[in-house]
């Protein structure tokens, strides 16, 4: 599963920002224009707060469930729901719980 983990990691950094990156070398860096589309609509704003409902709760279990099973270079995960998103931070926890499982049993 480490190796699964570690390319939907990699996929979960691509595959959003795939979408992202024509969005901002056509119009830069406008946040107005960024937050206007993004809720331009109510199913856009239906998908922000399910993504960052989801977002919200995986921060929480990072945290908590690095604490109580001593999983190394957890914050990365943290760092990357935060930048990137949960299709990155998500699967960048498993790959490091699945890391850390093997190391106690090696």
């Amino acid at each position: 599963m480490q190796k699964f983990y570690l390319l939907a990691t990699i996929l979960g950094a691509l595959v959003p920002y795939a979408a992202f990156v024509p969005w901002l070398t056509t119009h830069g860096a406008d946040l107005p224009l960024f937050l206007a589309d993004a809720i331009a609509n109510p199913i856009s704003i239906f998908a922000w707060l399910d993504v960052l409902f989801a977002a919200l709760t995986l921060l929480a279990f990072i945290v908590s469930n690095a604490i109580s099973e001593k999983i190394t270079h957890w914050y990365w995960a943290l760092f990357a729901t935060l930048l990137i998103g949960v299709s990155c931070g998500l699967p960048l926890y498993l790959y490091l719980k699945e890391r850390h499982r093997a190391s106690l049993c090696s």
